[in-house]
């Protein structure tokens, strides 16, 4: 029967088999998927992977394996394969957002640091000075100083005309008066010890005022005088 061809297909059926037998596929799982699909990540070097745009952590024993990643509700999962164990759990972020658990690196993430990072000869020897000159440096950048590599080198030469811990002095009053150009410093060390120094607002004062003994509105009342049935004014 097979060998002869048939009325539906118009085709002999053993030949239309050798034919079709590149574009039959696997059959599908009989297995009931409940909720979104699974995908599947590889971990970066960073010990994250990405899903919706966002970025999440991963321990870092994984790093260059790939894991399976499962929403559920506004949670995500992160599965391994091979075993399906749950490695990380986090909340959905939105796009381009990050959730980072300390607990997936070897210890809590250092704090950063948002100090000066001098490159120059000069700028290692001006932030060498100590933190009234790191907090100038910090200043003159903040507001845009374009000529802060020539004014620093200003700033040295006061420093050693004038003295270190008078130069601090200087800078420690210009951070706090927001003047962050080698010539308010210059000015402040030309006015010497005759400037004032500024100093934080100390505790409210509280007093207590003397009591003045007071009188009721009717002790100022006028009340007319009234003489044989007549009012006197």
């Amino acid at each position: 029967m097979n060998a002869a061809n048939h009325s539906e297909i118009c085709a002999i059926p053993d030949e239309r088999l050798v034919v079709e037998r590149d574009l039959l596929q696997p059959l599908p799982s009989l297995r009931l998927q409940i909720g979104a699909p699974s995908v599947r990540r590889k971990v970066d070097r960073l010990s994250c992977i990405r899903y919706g745009s966002a970025r999440y952590s991963v321990p870092m024993r994984l790093i260059g394996t790939t894991v399976t990643v499962v929403v559920d509700h506004d949670a995500l999962c992160l599965l391994e394969p091979a075993t399906g164990v749950i490695v990380a759990e986090h909340e959905l972020v939105a796009p381009g957002g990050v959730s980072i658990l300390d607990e997936h690196y070897d210890g809590p993430r250092p704090a950063p640091s948002r100090g000066p990072r001098p490159k120059t000869t000069v700028e290692k020897q001006f932030c060498g000075l100590g933190e009234d000159a790191r907090a100038f440096l910090i200043g003159a950048a903040a507001i845009g100083n374009t000529r802060l590599g020539s004014e620093l080198e200003i700033l040295l030469a006061l420093g050693a005309a004038h003295g270190t811990d008078a130069l601090l002095a200087a800078l420690h009053r210009a951070v706090a008066f927001r003047r962050f150009r080698a010539a308010d410093v210059r000015s402040i060390l030309a006015a010497g010890t005759g400037a004032p120094q500024p100093r934080p607002a100390g505790e409210a004062l509280i007093l207590d005022l003397p009591v003045a003994p007071t009188r009721s509105l009717d002790a100022y009342k006028i009340t007319p005088a009234v003489v044989d049935g007549e009012v006197i004014s």
